[in-house]
């Protein structure tokens, strides 16, 4: 699976900004597709996932209610729509993919590149 990722940018505290990635591949329906994120001085975490289908999603506890995670199967893109941002949630965000929905960086199956998020207070 290849995954680009677009879309960061800078936002003020208590605003909104989505995150898109394209995905490619022969079994892109077999996957997990979710977002990690990383903060400057601290590990790689989960933010959210979906399946392919888009019926069931899955969130970490700092995402749920601001974060809301959503896949067009027609464009083979997944979206991250983050609101009420939080200067914490400052970060390099990751497109990922994964067979078996890892909540762990090292278990991830396939990655892209980040896109930088900054939330200014």
């Amino acid at each position: 699976v290849q995954l680009q990722a677009s879309g960061g940018g800078l936002a003020q505290a208590g605003g909104s900004l989505r995150v898109s990635c394209a995905a490619s591949g022969r079994t892109l329906s077999n996957y997990f597709m979710g977002w990690f994120r990383q903060a400057p001085g601290k590990e790689r975490e989960f933010v959210a996932s979906i399946t392919w289908t888009g019926l069931s999603t899955y969130y970490a506890d700092s995402a749920k209610g601001r974060f809301a995670i959503s896949v067009d199967n027609g464009k083979n893109t997944v979206y991250l729509q983050m609101n009420s941002l939080k200067p914490e949630d400052t970060a390099v965000y990751y497109c990922t993919a994964d067979l078996l929905n890892a909540r762990e960086a090292r278990r991830v199956d396939s990655w892209g590149k980040g896109t930088l998020v900054t939330v200014s207070s």
